[in-house]
């Protein structure tokens, strides 16, 4: 295995609590739970050199040996709080895979469970673009719908609104509104230096891969429905 002769390390990260959706990696949609869906498509990854899960409970574990995935360790206490930051837990994965394996691998994916509706050729569009501008890391995201952006964006304060953006009151219509993204958690690719050794991944260095099309991030139950309802929509092959 490996992509374009880098070793790859995908990295699942799903602990057990949650406050939106109780169990919420555990949650089904189009009959497969969250983390079984995101151990399919790293199976079909070929070029995968392993495929990890990283997690605190034994449930998930299960569930995650059950659809490929492998569980070589247990996530930290303290890497899997609320407050417990996603560039640590990734870092930790990264080590402790190579120990375990008793190999170096020059990158790595993550790969979220609340994103279900990735499609493998979008994780390998990420990796290439890391790889093709030699950058330090890569990220998908979408475009932020003109309602939700900084300029149409409004605060309340004592009951009275006000224009989040200084500008906002010149922008009326969504044409004048520069473009925007937002992060959508199909597939972060990046360097190890990046990872363990600056510990960053969007850094200074971090190419988009723009995914212009209808997804969902599950974090609330009506996630669950609206991501039911859009892969019945895709394309059947």
């Amino acid at each position: 295995m490996a992509f374009k002769k880098n070793t790859v390390l995908a990295v699942v990260p799903a602990r057990g609590g949650s406050k939106g959706i109780a169990r919420k990696n555990l949650q089904k949609v189009g009959g497969i739970s969250l983390v079984g869906r995101v151990g399919e498509l790293a199976q079909s990854l070929q070029w995968l050199d392993a495929r990890v899960l990283s997690t605190d409970d034994e449930e998930i574990a299960s569930e995650g040996r059950a659809h490929g995935l492998d569980v070589p360790f247990m996530r930290p206490d303290e890497l899997a709080g609320d407050f417990a930051k996603s560039i640590d837990m990734w870092r930790h994965a990264w080590l402790a895979s190579e120990e375990h394996y008793g190999m170096r691998f020059e990158l790595s994916i993550q790969l979220e469970p609340t994103s279900p509706l990735r499609r493998a050729e979008e994780v390998t569009a990420t990796v290439d673009a890391l790889l093709d501008g030699n950058h330090k890391s890569a990220a998908t995201v979408s475009p932020a719908p003109a309602h939700f952006t900084p300029h149409k964006c409004l605060t309340v304060t004592d009951g009275k609104i006000g224009f989040y953006h200084p500008d906002g009151a010149k922008h009326t219509i969504r044409q004048t509104i520069p473009a925007y993204y937002f992060r959508n958690g199909i597939c972060y690719a990046a360097t190890r230096n990046a990872v363990i050794d600056e510990g960053a991944v969007i850094g200074d260095d971090c190419v988009a891969v723009v995914i212009d099309r209808p997804i969902v991030n599950i974090d609330e139950p009506f996630d669950l429905e609206l991501a039911e309802y859009l892969l019945q929509k895709e394309p059947q092959t």
